[in-house]
């Protein structure tokens, strides 16, 4: 069964793997919307557990918590008014086990940090990539290492196109 855990500890595997094989080259978690709050447990487990750190972070479309994103997506929008809502809905995912708090794994992180969002983003609403960023900001020590990029609405990247804008290649080093 997929589960918060099992998804942290295959990334931490596969990050073995690489670093095994990849000398001296930098090693960075990349996540895109769930992934992200993958992406932001594993760096902070690896960082706490074995005192490593990856040698960046990039968050693309993130948002702060599961709760928060399930309670700001769009589609459930007419349920948040029933009755109930935060009960089936948002307290399910905790009685699962599932948190992903990216809001949190940020706090103690000191590796750089970058954070990528789509002002069109139809999924997950850009406000928790902002909100996810001023936590990061006021928790590091070095400010310098924490960067939010915005991408206006008329480049049409929304919430899955990103990664094909041209000049993000430029963005990122």
């Amino acid at each position: 069964r997929p589960s918060e855990s099992g998804f942290t500890t295959d990334v931490l595997a596969l990050y073995d793997w690489v670093k095994a094989r990849s000398g001296n080259s930098s090693i960075l978690f990349w996540g895109h919307s769930l992934g992200t709050g993958i992406a932001t447990n594993a760096a902070r487990k690896l960082q706490e557990e074995r005192g490593v750190q990856v040698d960046a972070v990039v968050l693309e479309s993130p948002y702060t918590n599961i709760r928060d994103a399930a309670a700001n997506i769009p589609i459930t929008k007419i349920y948040r008014q029933l009755p109930g809502f935060e009960y089936l809905i948002l307290d399910s995912m905790a009685r699962a086990g599932m948190f992903f708090c990216s809001d949190e794994n940020v706090k103690v992180l000191d590796c750089p940090l970058l954070i990528l969002h789509a002002e069109d983003d139809g999924v997950l609403p850009p406000k928790l990539g902002h909100k996810l960023y001023e936590t990061a900001l006021e928790a590091y020590k070095d400010k310098s290492k924490v960067k939010f990029i915005t991408f206006p609405p008329e480049l049409g990247l929304g919430h899955d196109y990103i990664s094909f804008n041209p000049e993000l290649p430029a963005l990122v080093k």
